[in-house]
């Protein structure tokens, strides 16, 4: 009984002598086999499992496993960092049981299926779902795989394309046109005073010509910007130069800034003239946001070092975030959809993490996360 007795217990350790009977020892021969075959069997998926553990925790993949009533059974740390929450909030909860975007796609896939989904209109994800066979029962799980920075690269390349054949086209016709007009304005016997109507409409077509040239710059802005040249600088005298340069067009409109800073002096290593212009496309946001009276805030945090710019103006529409900063993209009426464009470029190459949201009526909040 005692070898009985130690197979129950998966003891594979116990083994037994020969009692010097032909046949008894034959059979003592068979189980002392057996033992061996079964020891090596558990030591061989022993280590395996802690090879797998290893590989699924040191993944690049966020990995989600299920468990077989479709509750969260573990997520290994790229998981973790992707969906931002705290794992033991979910361990053991049904996915359809958790407020979280991506489990409520997760909840929707069928195994074998994959799927791509944005969140906050930035950051862009793959989901796969498969499943493996568990001592004869399917367990599912799901591999996480962040695309953003290839999809980001890939639009970049098809916008910068298109910029650079709009910007030849327009310049290749702005220049002899405007000569032209130009050549003719001068000509004092063509336009004398009884043609004041065609000297005035000349005059408007070099200003709108002017604009157009302007109008493209701003695009090929964000096609030829440079890698940022960093050193350290203050954040709160980048964010005192912004304020100072915005405030004339803030106080037409009567909007306040107020400064919520902390005590300790942020600085970082960043090019200073790019970091201003994002601060200050991102503070013009702000104020149109707002149609008349309301405050921009600018509040600083040491751990984490952040920037939140929060403005009291009418929020982004839900229907809209996910495509806020697409390129070209403007919730208003006459927008190149460029201020953002340029304000993503920027940090993205600075490699700063940021977020644009509403977070109640009447508070949108842009965060820049200044370490990663």
């Amino acid at each position: 009984m005692t070898g009985v007795e130690a197979i129950k217990e998966r003891d594979f350790t116990t083994k037994f002598v020969t009692t010097g009977k032909h046949e008894m020892d034959e059979l003592i021969s068979v189980y002392n086999q057996m033992i061996d075959v079964l020891r090596a069997e558990r030591t061989k998926q022993e280590q395996q499992h802690f090879f797998l553990e290893k590989l699924i925790q040191t993944s690049p993949t966020g990995i989600i496993i299920l468990d077989y009533d479709n509750k969260v059974h573990q997520l290994n740390a790229k998981a973790i960092e992707f969906l931002g929450i705290d794992a033991k909030s979910i361990i053991n909860k049904q996915v359809t049981e958790i407020p979280h975007p991506v489990m409520m796609q997760i909840s929707e896939l069928q195994s074998g299926e994959s799927k791509t989904i944005s969140l906050n209109g930035l950051t862009t994800y793959k989901l796969q779902k498969s499943h493996f066979i568990d001592r004869g029962f399917p367990r599912v799980f799901v591999m996480m795989e962040e695309l953003t920075a290839e999809i980001l690269e890939a639009e970049k390349k098809a916008y910068g394309k298109v910029i650079r054949m709009m910007a030849h086209e327009v310049n290749n016709t702005i220049g002899p046109v405007n000569s032209i007009l130009e050549s003719t304005l001068k000509n004092g016997q063509l336009l004398n005073e009884q043609n004041a109507t065609l000297k005035n409409a000349l005059h408007v077509a070099v200003e709108r010509n002017h604009n157009l040239n302007v109008f493209m710059r701003n695009f090929a802005d964000i096609v030829r910007l440079p890698p940022p040249n960093k050193k350290k600088i203050d954040i709160y005298k980048l964010i005192s130069n912004v304020s100072t340069l915005m405030s004339l067009k803030a106080g037409e409109k009567e909007i306040k800034f107020h400064y919520n800073l902390s005590g300790e002096p942020l600085t970082i290593f960043a090019d200073e003239q790019q970091m201003e212009q994002a601060l200050i496309n991102i503070v013009k946001n702000a104020i149109e946001a707002i149609e008349h009276k309301g405050t921009v805030t600018f509040t600083t945090t040491d751990h984490p070092m952040q920037l939140i710019i929060s403005d009291t103006g009418k929020g982004i529409d839900s229907s809209l975030k996910e495509q806020i900063f697409s390129p070209f993209f403007s919730t208003k009426k006459d927008g190149q959809g460029v201020g953002l464009m340029l304000t993503r470029e920027i940090l993205i190459n600075h490699h700063y993490k940021f977020s644009l949201h509403t977070i109640e009526a009447g508070k949108t909040n842009f965060t820049i996360f200044f370490e990663s």
